[in-house]
């Protein structure tokens, strides 16, 4: 007998776009949202949706002459709504979706933005707006809207390290004016977590399996959880509230699913122990944290260890035939998702029972 409580997985929108697509994001404040991608020719494209009557119908199209790759609203204020956007170039930009217009452009890296998140547009105290991006060339470069041209930040391989690709980048830890983390993780596996109020490197590890995606539970409190997806079908969960200085943090692997690649995971914007799975074989999973009795122990030297929590998969769902490579959840409303994948296709979602969980 089903579980009246048990969460489902629903897909109440779907629909073929027959071109490739890489990002989607939901416009805040409204029942609409940005699909990025590449048409056949070539050319990139931002479409512009709204949910109406059941249906997601296309309100606009910005088409450029280089394909777009990722796309964040984190760093511009819930009035202005702007879109910032990596490329296939290596070209940051910033637009003002209503006027279907480029506000912003710099082109600092030399390859592929393969990942970019924003900070600082919607929150009081929590420091200034940036966008941080992560590239094919390595580098992992903070930027501050406000001033044009060069980054703020620039984070590249050490001598004699060898370039190695930057797939995905996040902030986090910015509860006040002064603090702010970015997590990078890399195609061999490195995962760092570099600390821009000393710019320096505060912990790095390595998972064995490029790094595919990475996200904090929360970007403006002092740090909690972080999540960071990999190939092979694995996850991990690290607990950021206790550092060893020999052992780092906590951590609990998943690796029970043989699912390809675990391309995405994003936590419930309502719930931060709450967050989702998306998997090169189509299936969406939601897993909940539950934290353990204590969360560090003291070692046989004196030092605080972090003791891991465990995961429990709430549902699982196959929705594509394809890898699903982008989710965005709804701040708005508990549940409503977002997500695109290699079979070209949208997919709005709703995932019922959230909130008793």
């Amino acid at each position: 007998m089903e579980n009246l409580d048990t969460p489902q997985i629903i897909t109440h929108i779907e629909s073929n776009l027959n071109h490739s697509l890489f990002d989607c994001k939901w416009i805040p404040c409204s029942a609409k949202f940005v699909v990025i991608g590449c048409l056949p020719r070539g050319t990139g494209t931002i479409e512009i949706f709204e949910i109406n009557s059941g249906e997601a119908k296309k309100l606009k199209e910005i088409e450029r002459p280089n394909s777009f790759k990722c796309g964040t609203f984190g760093a511009s204020n819930d009035v202005e709504r702007r879109l910032a956007t990596g490329d296939f170039k290596g070209t940051l930009e910033i637009w003002d979706l209503e006027m279907n217009s480029q506000v912003y452009i710099t082109k600092e890296h030399t390859d592929i933005i393969n990942s970019i998140d924003g900070i600082g547009g919607n929150t009081v105290n929590c420091g200034a707006p940036e966008l941080v991006t992560g590239s094919n060339d390595g580098t992992v470069k903070v930027w501050d809207p406000r001033q044009r041209g060069k980054p703020v930040a620039n984070m590249q391989p050490a001598k004699g390290e060898g370039k190695r690709d930057c797939w995905t980048v996040a902030f986090g830890n910015s509860f006040n004016d002064a603090e702010r983390i970015v997590c990078a993780g890399y195609d061999n596996g490195d995962l760092k977590m570099f600390d821009l109020r000393s710019m320096s490197l505060r912990w790095e590890c390595n998972l064995k399996n490029g790094v595919c995606y990475t996200e904090f539970d929360r970007k403006t409190i002092p740090m909690n959880k972080l999540v960071a997806t990999t190939l092979e079908g694995k996850f991990h969960v690290f607990d950021l509230r206790t550092q060893n200085p020999a052992k780092g943090f906590a951590q609990v692997l998943d690796s029970s699913t043989r699912s390809g690649t675990i391309w995405v995971a994003r936590h419930l914007p309502q719930n931060r122990d709450i967050f989702v799975t998306c998997a090169g074989n189509g299936h969406v999973t939601l897993w909940k944290y539950e934290y353990p009795d204590q969360r560090y122990r003291t070692d046989d030297k004196g030092a605080a260890v972090g003791v891991p929590g465990k995961l429990k998969k709430l549902q699982n769902m196959v929705i594509s035939s394809q890898p699903i490579n982008s989710l965005d959840w709804n701040r708005d409303h508990t549940g409503l998702a977002v997500a695109t994948a290699y079979d070209q296709c949208i997919r709005v979602i709703v995932s019922t029972k959230l909130n008793l969980q």
